[in-house]
């Protein structure tokens, strides 16, 4: 664990809201919180951030802390991939802004070189071992590899910040 990283964890387009429509009111209010949260975890000393790279909050998350690093150029951000085959089977536009964030990321981190059903549990348990602090966009309710993160960060001792998909 390194005192100053800060993981993700979050839902997919699937468990949001507003699924996919990211000009909706409520994803912007959650890319505004998630902007102030990550700049709160900065005043509190993370420096690195690592981001499974998953479709939906991840790739919210993703641009966020490059937009950090805008404003703070000694932010890291830390891709988590779990298998080459990550995007493969996305939209050819969400392939396109994977790859982009993907680019810009000062590391990446590839957990196995290939596809297994367990595959995304792996890159999620890597992103907790990997941080003090966890930052989560969770609804609170909904099973999934958001809560398992969730749950093993908060086994583990991790400060954990939650934030609700809901709240506008």
């Amino acid at each position: 664990m390194c005192k100053q990283s800060c993981g993700f964890t979050g839902h997919r387009p699937a468990k949001l809201p507003w699924g996919e429509n990211e000009s909706d009111g409520r994803a912007l209010a959650l890319k505004l919180r998630l902007a102030a949260a990550l700049e709160s975890a900065y005043a509190e000393g993370m420096r690195h951030f690592i981001c499974g790279m998953a479709q939906g909050c991840d790739l919210y998350f993703c641009e966020a802390v490059l937009a950090l690093r805008r404003i703070h150029p000694d932010v890291e951000l830390e891709a988590a991939v779990p298998c080459p085959e990550q995007a493969d089977g996305w939209a050819p536009e969400q392939r396109r802004r994977y790859r982009s964030l993907l680019e810009a990321c000062d590391c990446k981190t590839l957990i196995q070189p290939s596809y297994s059903p367990d595959c995304m549990k792996k890159r999620n348990r890597f992103i907790v071992d990997h941080s003090a602090m966890l930052l989560a966009v969770y609804d609170g309710v909904t099973p999934g590899g958001t809560l398992q993160t969730l749950s093993y960060a908060l086994r583990a001792g991790h400060r954990v910040v939650q934030l609700d998909p809901s709240d506008s």
